[in-house]
């Protein structure tokens, strides 16, 4: 177009529908509560948005995740997503042992792909981030506003460095959080106190 070899086009202009608001806090366990509750909801759904809901962790995070960051110990269910292992609480141990089993059936059990627990099209590849964000926002989950809604929630519990160290978010990002939340714990210093 700019040396005159083809016709000039008009592309209409990119629309970028992210709903980053955060929800209210009861609107955001109601949506979590009927996602642990409703059976009718497709079961890998159902646990994509459970760390949403519960953890924080954004949807990039969540499809890179493999069976073996996934520990059951028959007792409780834990899910490296930091440090440490965060525990399931039961309804989402639950959906995540079933999600699990379910694949442990499948004719590529054995294979690089259903190491993921969000397997993509292409072998070993986790699934597109944007794609399982369309398939929630689909059955009425939020994947943005639940997470900020989360991450806000935490913020005002706790200081910045220990959200960070427990969820797998840097230390400037958390911190960055708790100044946009209007947390009280922005002036904590991070590190050893036992000096």
């Amino acid at each position: 177009m700019k040396t005159d070899r083809m016709p000039r086009l008009a592309l209409p202009p990119t629309v970028i529908t992210q709903d980053s608001e955060p929800l209210h806090q009861h609107r955001r366990l109601a949506i979590l509560r009927r996602v642990l509750n409703d059976d009718s909801l497709p079961l890998r759904a159902r646990v994509a948005a459970a760390p949403i809901f519960l953890d924080a962790q954004p949807v990039s995070r969540i499809v890179r995740l493999t069976v073996n960051d996934v520990t059951d110990d028959e007792t409780t269910v834990t899910v490296r997503l930091g440090d440490p292992p965060s525990p399931l609480p039961e309804p989402v141990a639950d959906l995540m042992r079933a999600d699990i089993q379910s694949r442990q059936h499948l004719p590529y059990a054995s294979s690089r792909s259903a190491q993921r627990l969000f397997p993509g099209r292409q072998p070993g590849q986790p699934m597109n981030p944007v794609s399982l964000q369309v398939h929630l926002r689909k059955i009425g989950v939020p994947p943005q506003r639940g997470r900020a809604s989360a991450i806000r929630q935490f913020v005002h519990q706790a200081p910045a460095p220990v959200i960070a160290k427990a969820l797998g978010y840097h230390d400037m990002t958390a911190t960055r959080l708790v100044t946009e939340a209007g947390g009280t714990w922005s002036r904590y210093a991070s590190g050893d106190h036992r000096r």
